[in-house]
Order: structure tokens, then sequence, then C-alpha cells
């Protein structure tokens, strides 16, 4: 095994750093194989910028919810009139929204809608530079990690995507992460279950969030994102009986056909919902494989959890039936690219480790 070298940009090693030849050997051909993966995802062409991929009957939906319930329309039969004029499926329930984020934009005007989501953004900022600033050893390589913070959020700062429940999470989901610290979790647990209330799918961050508590023997800590989780799940339950009131027999139900998108078509959302749509798309998709190694090489608490997370997103994308348009990467884009800060450290230590050819001599003393 190599000596550790003095990081690059890190503060402490990398992961890489400790692997051993064969360990090395074994990441490099998983890497290889998450690149080729993402390069088969973009095979097509290029890849459209969030305002030219979002469909203008989403956005009329959502719309045309908002201004129901501002005209005093109840929220369940809105909705359910706003996806039949759309086409859209009403069967299962989850096809439905969850009314948190349409009841609570029916009450503010467009305007403060809009600012408090750049707050939020600006917030969420705040919280990973401080993060940054522990992680990396000096101010250059910080600024970097915030600029492709920056490249992140721009997706979810495009007009008309304050009305979509994933902005929203995906802005929660990562100042959740920033504030979790191995000592103080429960203001983690707090705001990931307003995204989990805004966007069901902010469940999958919370589960992984419990296992990996459980996993290092933090009981509390486990317990508590089981109590989000649980709160969400009453919530569902109430939600499915008020869709239930409004759907008839004959309401379209959505394809059992869907999902099995493939590893090609996360990489192709995360492309659409981050700065990386302004690049050739076979550039981008390697820097969205090069991000995901990245986050994997940080040796920190706050990394494995990014990682997992990531991860988590990018299967459900690949994989579940309900993730067909590219929505579902708002939840994790705005930390996506950061891990490209990351990315320098791991390589070079990968490279050491792979080039190190130190021998080991074996002396015989004769007595």
């Amino acid at each position: 095994m190599a000596r550790p070298a003095r990081p690059l940009w890190l503060v402490r090693p990398s992961r890489a750093s400790g692997l051993s030849a064969n360990q090395a050997v074994a990441l490099v051909l998983f890497l290889l194989l998450v690149a080729a993966g993402a390069l088969m995802g973009v095979r097509g062409g290029s890849v459209p910028a969030p305002r030219a991929a979002i469909e203008q009957s989403d956005i009329s939906v959502h719309d045309g919810i908002v201004g129901a319930l501002r005209g005093g329309d109840a929220y369940y039969p809105a909705t359910a009139r706003m996806l039949r004029s759309g086409g859209y499926p009403l069967k299962p329930f989850l096809s439905f929204p969850l009314p948190t984020l349409p009841v609570v934009l029916a009450v503010l005007p467009g305007l403060v809608s809009a600012l408090l989501l750049l707050l939020l953004a600006i917030g969420t900022a705040f919280a990973w530079q401080k993060r940054l600033r522990e992680a990396l050893a000096r101010p250059l390589p910080v600024f970097g990690g915030m600029l492709l913070l920056a490249g992140g959020m721009v997706g979810l700062l495009a007009p008309d995507v304050v009305l979509f429940p994933e902005t929203w999470a995906g802005m929660l989901v990562a100042m959740s992460l920033a504030i979790r610290q191995q000592d103080r979790w429960v203001e983690a647990v707090a705001v990931a279950t307003a995204a989990m209330l805004i966007r069901e799918t902010a469940a999958f961050y919370a589960i992984a969030m419990g296992l990996l508590a459980f996993a290092e023997g933090r009981r509390r800590e486990a317990l508590g994102w089981a109590a989000g989780i649980g709160l969400l799940a009453v919530v569902l339950v109430f939600h499915a009986q008020a869709v239930a009131q409004v759907v008839g027999p004959l309401d379209p139900t959505a394809s059992d056909a869907a999902g099995m998108h493939g590893f090609g078509f996360f990489v192709r959302a995360s492309i659409t919902t981050t700065v990386l749509h302004l690049l050739p798309a076979a550039i981008a998709a390697l820097l969205v494989a090069l991000a995901l190694f990245g986050w994997a090489m940080w040796d920190d608490p706050v990394a494995l959890r990014v990682t997992v997370t990531l991860a988590v997103y990018a299967a459900a994308t690949a994989i579940l039936p309900g993730a067909d348009g590219f929505y579902w990467a708002f939840l994790v884009a705005p930390l996506l690219l950061v891990g490209l800060a990351f990315a320098p450290d791991g390589l070079r230590d990968l490279a050491r480790v792979l080039l190190d050819r130190r021998r080991v001599r074996v002396q015989r003393i004769t007595r």
C-alpha cells in the first residue's frame, strides 16, 4: 500500500489513499463502467436545458391548481379537474401531488414565492460554504466548490420551476445534508420531513439517512428519521382517502410499463437540471460520472451520506415507475456537481496506489 501523499485540495487524504492495489483496480474498473454507462445515456446527442425540457402541459397543470385554489376551489377537486384536462392519469393516488406546496403558493403572491425559493437557495449555499471550508484546504478550492454548487442550483431557479414540488424538496434535502452533524441531527430530520411533506419522493433520502444512522449504531438518530417517515406515512393515508373521493372508475391509471429507464436516464436528467446542459453531451456525461466519483472519495460522514443519496436517486430514477420526467433529478441536482471539487485528490491518490512499485526486500540473517 502506498503511503498517503499530501492532499491537493482536501484537508485529509481521500478514501483512495487507503486502498490496496487490488481494491484500486476494482475501483478503476467500476469507474470505467459508470463512465461508459454515462456516455451511452447521451449517445443520442444534445441534452435540453431545464426551460426547454419542462413540458408546457406540466406547467399548466401546476399553475392551474394554484390558480383554482386562489379562486376558492378545494384542492382535490381542482387537482382532479386539472389532471383530467391535461390527459394525465389519476391513479394511483400518488398521481396527485401533495397539497402542501400548492396551498402555500396559493396564499403567496408569485413574486414572494420566487423570492422565498431564492432565499432558500442562498441559505443552502451558506450552509454548504461552512462544510466546504472544513473539507477543502485553501480558499480557491472552496470558491470552486461554491461555483459548482451554484451550477447545480441553476436549473432550480429557472422560470416556472417554483411551481414544482421537486424544486423545493431538492433545496431542502441539500440543506438537511449540510446541517446534519454527528451530534446534532434533529434539525436535519426536521428539514427533511418538510421536504417529504412537499414531495413524497424525498422519503428515499430519509430512508437512506435512517439506515446509515442505524448501521453506525446511532439508534436515537435512526428513530428520529423513522419518526419523520412515519409522519409522511400518516399524511399519505389521508391523502389517499381524499384522492379516492374525487377519482372515478373511468379515470385513467398510470401505465405499469413505466420505469426501467436505465442509468443513462439519470445522467441525462442530471445534465438537464444543472449547468452541464451548456456543455457537449459527452463531456457533460463524463463530468456526471466524475462528480459521483468525487463524492465517494471525500472521507467524511457527510460525503458518505451524499454518495448514498446520489446512488439511491440514480437507482430510483433508473428503474422505478413514475420517474418518466427529469424532475426527480431536481432532488439531488444542487449537490451533484460539488463532487468535482473532491475528484482531483481521489484521482491522484488512486493513481499513486496503482503505480506504487515499492519492492519488499527480505534479508536473511545467518547466525
